[in-house]
């Protein structure tokens, strides 16, 4: 009896294992895996592909029908990455190369779609319009600034509030400024591009000045800003990207003299601030992380800002993303680095209309934002920044953004005694800044 259990079970163990071994199979597989995909059952595929792998089956047409699922359901990034695994097993089939190309587009990686599509074939090159070397993207922006405490501040009793008297009270309230904006991109060779902007600003401040009584005098700076920006990959997805940033103008100030009736004469000023960054970047399925290092001399004040980042597109897709990111300073004073601000990024499709916003919290003097482009190079500080951007497709070709950015701005009512400085104290303001554009993706 017991002997008959005993071959029984053996038989049971057999039949399961070689049922097991019929179903996976790379043959069986094959099969089931081209029947889900002819009946478009996408997420059905995905599992029994997954559960395929898991079993040690894997080839070409599991990939590229796996990364077909994920791309009809609209997850590109999870696409991407499968047909990039296919990919390394065939390069010849143009299917794939049109499906590698658009997935790596859709997902937000342009730059490396097209060093891909440097390799496929001609009929590839031609439908997607693949060019070596093209002219990628031009925009103007405009925008004003304005601080609607100008006239509370102006008004403000400094003096009287910490007892100036005869000694000599001063403060720089920011009134408005406009500023324009021209950017250029191009692809110099497959997988490489560089970005142009050019920046000017008229900025209107009011110094005022206590001294036995109040003077107040119009001050206008002109702020003139370059900014270029390489970037490339290397390898099969890392990214890089330096940058370089120059910032120089004219303003100035009045100087009192020290006479029975105070004159005050006007002094022009020159400036020039430099920003050096490197920002690295890679993919690794839903997930982006990054780096950057900025190395600046600002208002002349050499510093060095460190930043990284995650992005996590949930959806695996551009619908919605969001990035948070930590930012570490050490100025020529500090000993070390120690954290700066904290920001946390996002953007959201809604419609053919694109959010993207962004929070800054933290110590902003002299502050760099990501990539190098924003510097704070304003006098004083911010501890809170908050950006809003929509992005409206008009026509087939060009692009209109509206922002809307609100900062706090910190600055100091200065007093000296015999050209000694005593008694600062700070004021604040908000700045609401409202900008436009538009853009042309050639």
């Amino acid at each position: 009896m017991s002997k008959r259990i005993g071959l029984a079970g053996f038989l049971l163990l057999f039949g399961i294992a070689v049922s097991a071994q019929e179903k996976w199979n790379y043959a069986e597989v094959d099969r089931k895996s081209y029947e889900l995909y002819e009946q478009q059952k996408w997420a059905e595929l995905i599992v029994f592909a997954d559960e395929a792998r898991h079993n040690g089956i894997d080839f070409f047409y599991l990939q590229a029908r796996t990364g077909i699922a994920f791309f009809n359901l609209k997850k590109y990034r999870r696409a991407s990455d499968f047909f990039l695994k296919a990919w390394e097993n065939d390069k010849s089939a143009e299917w794939l190369q049109e499906y590698l190309y658009y997935s790596l587009v859709y997902s937000g990686r342009s730059v490396e779609a097209s060093k891909y599509a440097a390799q496929f074939s001609v009929p590839v090159k031609v439908k997607i319009n693949h060019q070596n070397m093209k002219p990628l993207r031009a925009a103007l922006e405009i925008g004003y600034s304005f601080n609607p405490d100008f006239d509370a501040l102006s008004n403000r009793s400094f003096d009287e509030e910490l007892n100036v008297g005869s000694d000599y009270g001063e403060a720089f309230i920011l009134k408005n400024y406009h500023f324009e904006s021209v950017d250029y991109s191009h692809q110099l060779a497959p997988g490489v591009g560089i970005n142009h902007n050019f920046t000017h600003l008229n900025i209107n401040r009011q110094q005022q000045v206590d001294w036995g009584v109040q003077y107040t005098f119009p001050i206008k700076t002109n702020q003139f800003q370059y900014f270029v920006n390489p970037y490339f990959v290397i390898g099969k997805k890392l990214n890089l990207s330096p940058s370089f940033n120059v910032i120089w103008g004219n303003s100035s100030y009045f100087l009192g003299g020290y006479t029975e009736q105070p004159i005050f004469r006007e002094k022009e000023i020159k400036f020039a601030d430099f920003i050096l960054s490197l920002s690295s970047w890679s993919h690794f399925g839903n997930f982006s992380p990054g780096v950057e290092v900025n190395a600046a001399n600002i208002y002349d004040i050499n510093l060095t800002q460190l930043s990284a980042w995650i992005t996590y597109y949930p959806f695996s897709n551009l619908n919605f993303y969001i990035t948070p990111r930590i930012y570490l300073k050490k100025e020529e004073k500090d000993r070390s680095f120690s954290f700066n601000t904290f920001g946390i990024s996002g953007g959201a499709q809604l419609g053919p209309v694109h959010f993207f916003g962004q929070y800054l919290n933290g110590d902003m003097e002299n502050f760099i934002e990501p990539g190098g482009y924003v510097v704070a190079n304003f006098p004083g500080r911010s501890e809170q920044k908050l950006m809003g951007s929509l992005y409206f497709p008009v026509w087939k070709k060009y692009q209109f953004v509206v922002r809307y950015i609100n900062q706090d701005v910190i600055e100091t009512y200065y007093v000296y005694t015999d050209d000694f400085g005593r008694n600062p104290t700070e004021y604040k303001y908000i700045k609401h800044t409202l900008t436009a554009g538009i853009s042309w993706n050639f």
